[in-house]
């Protein structure tokens, strides 16, 4: 215990070195490309930018899957040759007229054997006065609208990282809203754009037929172009699912010179574009997104390639745009922007000063209290203390962390915590030095019955803000980790910094007796 072998003194100065060495990224320049150059990122409230809170419509995500469900039990009946008067949408499922009352019973048999997405999603049962009925489960609907929202989420961090957007900060609130951070862009209005945009594509063949309808036939709908003027009847069936695309990018024609969107499918979508093409040569194929065709073109010959080009007169910017916006995938349902922040670089310029003068002043404070009530050891633990302030910033640049205010504070409580170990540590010594033990005894003793105290207080305290940090949200997760990368560094600098400065100081000067 009172023993520190050069090798042990190495060890403990090579990482207090090593932390220093991480911390320099973060105020000085960095000196070559190639050399890596982590540093502490700052958060929202600290370096300003934007807020946005999204509201996932569950309306919309029900009408899907409605409109999915009318078209499943289409497709169904008219597989197995059966009829149907009246289908139509209700408000939690599908209600039909069977063609004769002889065919309810080969229709409930064929529907009851349609594949669910989740065990139990709907039942189908005769009503009265011959309909059949297709009734959506409660549960299914609750476990759909949780599941949109998780996908939300997840499409929303590819579409804002592909927009080069520095440590975003996206989570969920509540059962049906997200927040979004997104420090160092205070012009949130592109972002915004994109992620108001489901960006849901589908390939539909074009119901030439119905042309100039008034009203289409039924499994026809009319789709109005995006020149907003005039409407195209597509059939309601999807014939190709845009969630098959694996890649887009923008590029320009090189036979209009126009910019253009080229996609690829996965062998799924692939083998599906190369049978509708196969077998409607000379028809017309409408690519719709959102709900809104953007082109109709005549299918000249079978692509089996597995890839296409969209053009419709996009910019250099909406083409990038659409690219990024099918490769990050289609959102579940539509998100409504119900709050908008923007904090400009002056606040959070001002979050920072005020952080770094409390957390200046109350390293001051606790450097003054322990130099004053512990002389020279005091003056270790502070060495100590600035040690701790050190490496925790080392391990937070290594990580590029985000710091944010709730950071800063725990940061703070740290130094505090710190001091704690250091106090316990001394007023051990007094005590034994009072009892009439010699200065080696005393500091022998003192450092055995402080350990185990110091060890069990952060073990509970790191658990608590461990769990704090895995359960909790935005600035809680801020303030946790920073309590959690300080209690592992308060550690190593009181039970072997601090200890080895106070051993080697009484193996140079053997003093008869302790300055405490």
């Amino acid at each position: 215990m009172m023993y520190y072998s050069r090798l042990r003194m190495a060890s403990v100065i090579g990482v207090c070195l090593i932390g220093l060495a991480l911390c320099l990224p973060n105020v000085i320049r960095q000196p070559v490309a190639s050399l890596p150059w982590r540093q502490i990122h700052l958060g929202l409230d600290l370096r300003g930018g934007s807020y946005l809170l999204l509201q996932v419509d569950m309306n919309s995500v029900t009408a899907d899957r409605l409109r999915g469900l009318q078209d499943e039990t289409r497709q169904t009946l008219l597989k197995n040759s059966l009829g149907y008067r009246n289908l139509t949408t209700t408000a939690h499922g599908v209600t039909f007229t069977p063609r004769t009352p002889e065919e309810a019973q080969p229709d409930l048999k064929a529907l009851r054997a349609m594949p669910m997405n989740v065990p139990g999603e709907f039942r189908v049962e005769q009503a009265e006065g011959g309909q059949i009925a297709i009734t959506l489960s409660a549960e299914a609907a609750r476990q759909r609208a949780y599941d949109a929202v998780t996908q939300s989420i997840e499409i929303v961090r590819r579409r804002i990282d592909a927009t080069g957007a520095i440590d975003p900060e996206i989570t969920r609130q509540g059962d049906d809203r997200i927040i979004v951070e997104l420090p160092g862009i205070s012009d949130p209005e592109r972002v915004k754009n994109l992620l108001g945009t489901t960006a849901k594509m589908t390939f539909h063949l074009v119901a030439d037929s119905a042309i100039g309808s008034a009203v289409p036939p039924p499994g026809v709908e009319m789709l109005p172009m995006t020149d907003g003027q005039t409407k195209l009847p597509v059939f309601s069936h999807v014939d190709v699912d845009g969630a098959d695309l694996t890649n887009a990018s923008a590029s320009i024609d090189q036979q209009s010179g126009e910019w253009a969107v080229n996609f690829t499918f996965d062998s799924t979508g692939a083998q599906e574009f190369g049978d509708v093409t196969r077998t409607n040569v000379g028809k017309r194929f409408a690519i719709v997104l959102d709900n809104k065709v953007i082109e109709a073109p005549v299918i000249r010959t079978a692509i089996t390639g597995g890839s296409g080009q969209i053009t419709g007169g996009f910019s250099a910017q909406q083409a990038t745009d659409m690219a990024l916006l099918l490769r990050a995938g289609a959102l579940p349902a539509p998100l409504n922007v119900i709050e908008q922040r923007s904090i400009g670089p002056s606040l959070g310029a001002d979050s920072i000063r005020a952080g770094g003068y409390s957390l200046a002043a109350g390293f001051v404070l606790v450097i003054a209290f322990m130099a004053l009530f512990y002389g020279r050891f005091g003056w270790y633990a502070n060495i100590a203390l600035l040690a701790n302030l050190v490496l925790m910033t080392a391990i937070l640049s290594l990580f590029e962390a985000t710091l944010t205010l709730p950071g800063m504070a725990g940061m703070l409580l740290t130094l505090g915590m710190a001091v704690d170990a250091n106090i316990l540590i001394n007023e051990r010594i007094r005590e034994e030095v009072a009892r009439g033990r010699s200065a080696l005894q005393a500091m022998q003793a003192g450092f055995e019955r402080a350990t185990g105290t110091i060890v069990d207080s952060n073990a509970t305290a790191l658990l608590a803000h461990v769990m704090l940090f895995v359960f909790g949200t935005g600035p809680v997760r801020g303030f946790a980790l920073t309590i959690t990368i300080g209690i592992v560094t308060t550690l190593f600098t009181t039970l072997l910094l601090s200890r080895m400065l106070m051993v080697r100081w009484y193996a140079r000067t053997r003093p008869s007796t302790l300055p405490v």
